[in-house]
């Protein structure tokens, strides 16, 4: 049978393994990943995961694929891998709990002949029909970086930050104050326990803590009206009226993610410091926010050397409140998902000049929606200034302009609009080298990997079934 041994055929509720499970950014047990996460969720492993491998010693790759219940199918299969010498060591199947008249095949076959393997994968997917999803290759350009499926897969990750509570750096204003740090641990605590679809818990702010927002508050506030772009100053007053933006009072997490899930579905989540980008950005394709909820040192309340969570309300909130906006970083988030390395840093990098130190035309001016800029009070008035270098927005150029952290920047790029934005981003996105797209279900809060025809028939349905109701509306108001 397949020119070699077929291992064994197992028939099962559930994929059995002997690996007894392993590290989350290394090799992954299939049938313990998520267990308990499905049996909550009624969420089977139909679709893929893509898993970076750190190494296959012996030189075995694992595909998992479904079929149609039908007699002969699975034969069909096995003779595709037959006529190309490709030798299977493992089957394993069980029925599909997400389609009744499907069953789902994990296998293990002998890597030797890739480029057969390649052309079998084709195959399965056009003539056949089967959803096909390869797990692991010795081949280091084909394996696809692991990225969060679920939302509540951002549980995975979010804890591995690059720096940690009281870990201050020397240059910090607060390295010296053993209260600031003990008090930065009581923040990262909280962080580090936090769970998707917990309440954020709220914090009792101290008086100096309320103090120091007080002062970025109120000098922010004095700018805004003169530099921040319409978003931003149409949202503000909703913030006030609404999650307790005074400047005697620093806003509690929970209560802007609630507002915000009100108004475009993002949500905040705690954060106990900064995450890799390919993370971060990795939030932001389910329209999650990683906030922190520290604030700086009282010593100098106009400057931070980190996010803090005066950077995050005054800067970043307002515009996530907006539809468009809040679009258009998803996007960013989207396009990051299974991206290689070095286009991570070029996400990271165009992420850096728009939603943190972007520039936007209203009329014939120039006004700020970067959160860098709307939380900095020297930068914000410096950026609108004849001092830094302005460039329009070209995300070709823009994606690898060098930048300084620790100053104002040099050269700041200007959007026509939110719009068009987005569509510059999702031009770029096409240039990302990897096997599939994916798109955000906002019902199921899960990423789908559109990579083989039912996807795409699902994806035409849902596009179908949007269109009529445009298309009622439409007749309604003639």
């Amino acid at each position: 049978m397949c020119q070699g041994a077929l291992a064994t055929v197992v028939r099962s509720e559930s994929f059995t393994c002997s690996c007894k499970g392993a590290s989350l950014r290394g090799h992954r047990c299939l049938c313990n990943m998520d267990a308990q996460h499905c049996k909550m969720n009624g969420d089977p492993f139909q679709e893929s995961m893509y898993i970076e491998e750190s190494s296959n010693k012996n030189g075995v790759i694992s595909l998992i694929f479904s079929l149609k219940e039908e007699v002969g199918a699975l034969a069909k299969v096995l003779r595709t891998f037959e006529e190309k010498g490709i030798n299977l060591t493992h089957i394993e199947s069980r029925p599909s709990r997400l389609n009744k008249d499907e069953y789902e095949f994990f296998i293990n076959l002998e890597g030797k002949n890739v480029p057969a393997l390649d052309k079998i994968i084709k195959s399965l997917r056009n003539d056949i029909g089967a959803t096909v999803h390869e797990l692991s290759r010795t081949k280091k350009k084909d394996t696809v970086p692991w990225f969060p499926r679920s939302i509540q897969e951002l549980d995975r990750f979010a804890n591995q930050i690059l720096s940690y509570g009281a870990e201050l750096d020397a240059d910090h204003p607060g390295f010296k104050d053993p209260v600031y740090r003990a008090r930065r641990k009581e923040f990262a605590d909280i962080a580090y326990n936090y769970r998707h679809g917990q309440p954020i818990p709220r914090v009792t702010y101290t008086e100096e803590e309320r103090k120091t927002w007080g002062t970025v508050f109120r000098e922010l506030k004095s700018l805004y009206p003169t530099h921040a772009c319409y978003e931003h100053n149409h949202v503000f007053p909703l913030l006030e009226k609404y999650c307790g933006y005074r400047e005697d009072n620093i806003p509690q997490l929970e209560d802007i993610s609630k507002f915000l899930q009100t108004c475009t579905g993002f949500r905040l989540r705690p954060v106990a410091g900064l995450l890799s980008s390919r993370d971060f950005l990795a939030g932001l394709a389910f329209r999650v926010f990683h906030s922190t909820q520290y604030i700086r040192h009282a010593s100098k309340p106009m400057y931070t050397p980190e996010p803090d969570i005066c950077h995050e309300l005054l800067g970043h909130v307002p515009l996530f409140a907006d539809p468009s906006f809040a679009q258009f970083s998803q996007e960013i988030g989207l396009a990051s998902l299974g991206a290689p390395d070095d286009f991570i840093e070029k996400l990271a990098t165009v992420y850096w000049f728009t939603v943190e130190f972007g520039l936007c035309k209203e009329g014939d001016s120039l006004k700020a929606y970067g959160a860098g800029l709307l939380s900095s009070f020297g930068e914000l008035q410096y950026c609108l200034s004849s001092k830094p270098e302005i460039q329009p927005l070209v995300l070709e150029k823009t994606a690898v302009q060098k930048y300084p952290v620790t100053e104002f920047q040099p050269v700041y790029y200007v959007a026509e609009s939110f719009k068009d934005a987005k569509e510059k981003l999702r031009k770029f996105a096409q240039t990302i080298p990897r096997p599939f797209s994916v798109r955000y279900n906002p019902y199921t809060q899960r990423i789908e990997v559109l990579d083989n025809a039912k996807q795409l028939k699902n994806l035409a349905d849902t596009i179908n079934s949007e269109m009529g109701i445009l298309c009622n509306a439409l007749q309604k108001i003639k």
